[in-house]
């Protein structure tokens, strides 16, 4: 299910709307729940900063998690993520209305997921992708696999990806310059 290089750039230009999948992808899937019941989860600086590039090059982000938590919803707000969807393990209903509400087509969106929850939307995206550590049945299925693991710069490597394809990673280096 590989794409080739023309196929991956044709798929990104369509792309929309991207959408990530928390626990495995933005993060490395562990959670720290203290004796006092906070949670913590290591989220990765580099991910977060090309998710700026990304919404500034006119690509909306949303994030799909299975597990709700406040750790998330906080990372979130910091980005500007304004569309956090947090609840049970069944994700095609939420992705579904996310479509819906927005009048959007699957092949407009770009899913990275790493494990089996993520199966169906996955199946569903015009352009999706794993972790390099994401599970084999899920490595097996979709057209990109990152060489970082979640959690520590896969997004990133995913979405310098799309901006390549689509012509706009100069742009987000040159601002970087003086």
């Amino acid at each position: 299910m590989k794409l080739s290089p023309r196929e991956f750039t044709a798929r990104a230009k369509r792309v929309r709307l991207l959408v990530l999948d928390v626990d495995g992808v933005l993060t490395d899937g562990r959670v720290s729940i203290g004796s006092d019941g906070n949670e913590s989860k290591w989220f990765s600086i580099r991910d977060g900063a090309a998710l700026a590039w990304v919404r500034r090059s006119g690509i909306d982000v949303a994030w799909l998690s299975g597990r709700p938590s406040e750790s998330t919803t906080r990372r979130a707000a910091e980005l500007g993520i304004e569309t956090v969807l947090q609840g049970g393990p069944e994700k095609r209903a939420p992705f579904r209305k996310l479509l819906t509400d927005r009048g959007l087509k699957a092949s407009d969106v770009a899913y990275m997921g790493d494990d089996l929850l993520d199966l169906p939307v996955l199946q569903q995206a015009g352009l999706a992708a794993s972790p390099a550590d994401a599970a084999p049945e899920v490595r097996r299925r979709v057209h990109w696999v990152s060489q970082a693991p979640g959690g520590h710069g896969a997004v990133r490597e995913f979405i310098e990806r799309i901006l390549r394809a689509r012509g706009a990673w100069d742009a987000v280096v040159s601002s970087h310059l003086d």
